[in-house]
């Protein structure tokens, strides 16, 4: 937690709204597959807009908003911290039900573009891993999580 150079925690989300950082973590993972073959396409793009609209996953963010954080994301992907900063946008919200959501994307954005390349396979597969063991978000300042996660989820 040092602020010289956190991975800039993805400048465009706000800390500390719950929603951001769920909106990012299902943003992030699209990127990531459509990363992995070094052709990000504008299809994989729009496959993950669409798909967090027809699951009600950010009313609250607009498509242009979501193409500028997809874009954002996809370029943070290609530099050689990419890991940490997949780890710690999944971090914040690895209390929330998403695990199903972000399997299902990674395998949507994988076959957007109608070729599935072996490097989409391998990064679908670390992030089941990843949705598995990642370390349980810690609350900050608060001795009863769950409720609070919850009705902060809900808004």
């Amino acid at each position: 937690m040092s602020g010289t150079k956190s991975s800039s925690s993805i400048e465009i989300t706000e800390p500390s709204s719950l929603n951001e950082q769920a909106t990012a973590a299902v943003v992030i993972v699209g990127a990531l597959v459509a990363v992995a073959d070094r052709r990000v396409s504008a299809v994989e793009r729009d496959e993950v807009i669409r798909f967090i609209r027809d699951r009600k996953l950010a009313p609250h963010v607009g498509d242009e908003r979501l193409r500028a954080m997809f874009d954002e994301l996809a370029e943070r992907l290609e530099e050689p911290d990419f890991a940490n900063v997949v780890i710690d946008t999944l971090r914040p919200v690895s209390n929330l039900p998403l695990s199903s959501h972000l399997v299902e994307l990674s395998e949507r954005v994988a076959a957007a573009d109608e070729d599935i390349h072996p490097h989409e396979v391998q990064a679908i597969k670390l992030l089941r891993l990843l949705t598995l063991v990642l370390p349980r978000a810690k609350p900050v300042g608060a001795s009863a999580p769950g409720p609070k996660l919850q009705a902060a989820s809900k808004g």
